[in-house]
């Protein structure tokens, strides 16, 4: 009996010690792989990790470095103490750019220690702050004898996680424009962190864009309405002609915010027009420069961040400040198509603008700035009656991508520039109306097309598109902005000025000056280009120049212009929402689908019918060639570092006519008559694939239990 006795309780421990054992192997088997699920995709950048593609996926984890913007905080900035307010403004913001990369290297240490990120990033990103805050108030103390106060408070920098606070989720609507003062400067100096990478792969060096960035056009309603034209209205349209920059003129400059600094703006800018501009151009070398405008009267410049395919490809920049250097990667895309037309006001007569006027629209940092100085646009060819302001477009097959701006068009009467670089110009409010003490002159309306393939999150070939910007803001569509300096001699201003007060379609250079008249016809437009679409009804010919007295409706809308319906098997394009003033045209006197509205000049080419879905094949071959500019001097002979960098205007060959629309930027393309969803990403299949090593530690600890449970039932009797 006592060797029985000796013997069930040895063989009972075997029997615990194994249900143990089995216990704790499925408990860490669980444990290990939701570890791992938590953590899959998280590359070298912050933000919720990337995908297959290296794009950034959501998650709650911090995305990136949020500071507040200096220049909305400055009292009054004396003129004398503008340049050395501009270079602290630029040296903090170089300052945010490396505090972001060393915040993306170090993230393993962080989230080890999350004491880390105060101590070794934010902590020092304050002093730094300080005393260059201490600087500037020093700087405006010795002009105005009176050093500001409290700027110290504008020092502390956080957090964001990506999704948090960001503006605009509305995804469409009216820009707001009658916000605050934000400064969104474009500013930096010269960053040496940062690799540079492409990783081979789709996404913006792995820190932007994402799939929840894109949008199907199709699924956004229209949203734009204008106001109406009252009586004594300035109608005209005056276009400017300045090609694609398929010369490749391009720096990471900003000479408006950040002047006297090399990359200043940490991002490549596209330039058309002023061929002189970069950080250390003055007034004298702009109104000296080379102009590729077509009429060399206008040697204003004209900038705005390049657009990017990412499709693994190198720039030539991938190792360059502005480029690869500060995460923005892949093949630079040229335009297809840059329209700059100045209109009037809606409500009255217009003012000429000051030479060496300098307008910034947009906000290069409204990630984290939020929206009251954002102003981008969005949209595709054929539905450019819906705008979205914080995502990109999927456009569907045969449509092209556009971005538009409507810059400031109410002038402070006194002031070429200000401090932040706004409060000197503002926009009209809902009714047409500038702030008082502001004067209407002309605005500026700009619309950049490009022919890009729809976006493809997933696979080898994963390409995905996004503009330029801080690292820190994730190349964030609501980041979008455009730079302009006036420089029209005083001669063109005049005319510029007298059409559109006169509701004249002019254009630099154009013989027919009489009220009505047709601006030049570009020598490179398809004959195809005005055609009407297949099943519509053929449009009627235009009327004499005499009869077109004035424009029926105000062109400053960059989307109020709808292409004829897509021939393509998706959705035809939607009308625009906003009614036709009471002084429209009789229907019979223009094509049925081509309003006036952005129609600066009756005969040339329109702007969505040479990217008309209807007529894919019918693109021209290059809007700026030389022969629409011979009398300007090529300025690529004046670049021949950059010139290399880009190729044809055209996309490359595979991206012309893009694949068909694909369900929330992957590459399923979605049926006929059906909306696409927004992205969706994985599957059942590899959701499976991820999480059978919990499933086995699940089995393992319920045996594990099941063990336990038998051989408690089992000793309890016998221990009683």
């Amino acid at each position: 009996m006592g060797r029985t006795t000796r013997r069930r309780p040895r063989a009972g421990r075997r029997t615990a010690a194994a249900s143990i054992a089995l216990i704790l192997a499925g408990g860490g088997l669980i444990a290990v792989n939701s570890y791992a699920a938590a953590g899959e995709g998280q590359g070298p950048w912050p933000g919720g990790g990337t995908t297959q593609s290296g794009t950034l996926g959501a998650g709650p984890v911090p995305a990136t470095v949020k500071c507040p913007e200096v220049a909305n905080g400055l009292p009054e900035v004396p003129e004398a103490a503008r340049a050395e307010v501009d270079r602290e403004l630029a040296t903090m913001d170089s300052g945010i750019t490396e505090a972001y990369q060393r915040f993306a290297e170090e993230r393993e240490q962080i989230e080890r220690d999350p004491q880390f990120v105060q101590n070794a990033i934010l902590g020092p990103l304050r002093s730094k702050r300080e005393a260059g805050l201490d600087r500037i108030a020093e700087a405006i103390g010795r002009i105005t004898g009176e050093r500001p106060q409290d700027l110290r408070a504008l020092a502390p920098c956080t957090l964001q996680t990506d999704g948090a606070d960001e503006p605009g989720q509305d995804g469409g609507g009216e820009d707001d424009q009658n916000g605050g003062q934000d400064g969104g400067q474009d500013g930096g100096q010269d960053d040496q962190n940062g690799d540079g990478g492409q990783g081979g792969n789709g996404g913006q060096a792995g820190n932007g864009p994402e799939a929840s960035d894109f949008a199907d056009i199709r699924t956004v309603s229209p949203n734009v309405q204008e106001p109406p034209l009252l009586r004594g209205a300035s109608r005209g349209t005056f276009t400017t002609d300045c090609g694609v920059n398929a010369n490749g003129k391009f720096n990471p400059d900003n000479v408006i915010v950040a002047p006297g600094v090399s990359n200043g703006a940490h991002h490549m800018h596209d330039y058309v027009g002023n061929q002189a501009n970069d950080a250390f151009a003055s007034d004298d070398d702009l109104a000296a420069g080379a102009t590729t405008c077509r009429d060399q009267g206008d040697r204003s410049t004209y900038y705005w961040p390049v657009l990017r395919l990412q499709n693994g490809a190198a720039e030539d920049d991938a190792q360059a400040d502005g480029g690869g250097k500060d995460q923005n990667v892949g093949k630079i895309l040229t335009p297809s198509q840059v329209t700059l037309d100045f209109v009037g006001n809606p409500r009255g007569k217009v003012t000429a603008m000051p030479r060496f006027l300098r307008i910034i629209t947009g906000d290069a940092k409204a990630f984290v700035n939020g929206n009251a100085n954002a102003n981008a646009s969005w949209s595709c060819t054929g539905f450019e009656d819906r705008q979205l302001k914080d995502k990109y477009p999927i456009c569907p097959q045969g449509s092209k991508v556009v971005r538009s701006f409507k810059f400031q068009s109410c002038w402070d009467g006194r002031n070429a520039d200000s401090a932040n670089h706004r409060t000197h110009v503002a926009f009209t409010d809902a009714s047409g109306r500038c702030p008082g003490g502001f004067v209407p002159v002309p605005q500026l309306v700009q619309r950049i097309v490009y022919d890009v393939p729809p976006p493809v999150f997933e696979g080898a070939d994963a390409a995905v598109f996004a503009l330029d910007s801080f690292p820190e803001q994730l190349h964030k569509p609501v980041t979008d902005h455009g730079d302009f300096i006036n420089v029209f001699d005083e001669k063109l201003m005049r005319e510029l000025v007298s059409c559109l007060n006169e509701g004249r379609r002019c254009g630099p250079g154009d013989p027919a000056q009489a009220p009505g008249g047709d601006g030049p016809e570009p020598k490179d437009a398809p004959a195809t280009a005005t055609a009407a679409p297949t099943g519509s009804p053929a449009p009627a010919p235009a009327a004499p120049a005499e009869q077109q007295p004035e424009a029926p409706a105000r062109p400053d809308a960059p989307t109020a212009d709808p292409a004829p319906a897509p021939a393509d098997p998706y959705e035809p394009a939607t009308p625009t929402a906003s009614a036709a003033p009471a002084t429209e045209e009789p229907a019979a006197e223009r094509p049925p689908a081509e309003p006036a509205p952005e129609t600066p000049d009756a005969d040339r080419a329109r702007p969505e019918a040479a990217d008309a879905p209807a007529e894919p094949a019918a693109e021209p071959a290059a809007p700026d060639a030389p022969a629409d500019r011979a009398a300007a001097p090529s300025p690529a002979r004046s670049e021949p570092a950059t010139a290399s960098v880009r190729q044809s205007p055209k996309a490359p060959a595979g991206t012309e006519t893009p694949a068909p629309p694909t369900a929330g930027g992957s590459n399923i393309p979605v049926p006929a008559g059906e909306a696409a969803p927004q992205a969706v990403e994985g599957g059942l299949a590899e959701t499976g694939a991820q999480l059978w090593p919990s499933a086995a530690g699940a089995v393992l600890l319920i045996v594990g239990i099941a063990l336990l449970r038998v051989r408690t039932r089992r000793e309890g009797p016998r221990h009683r």
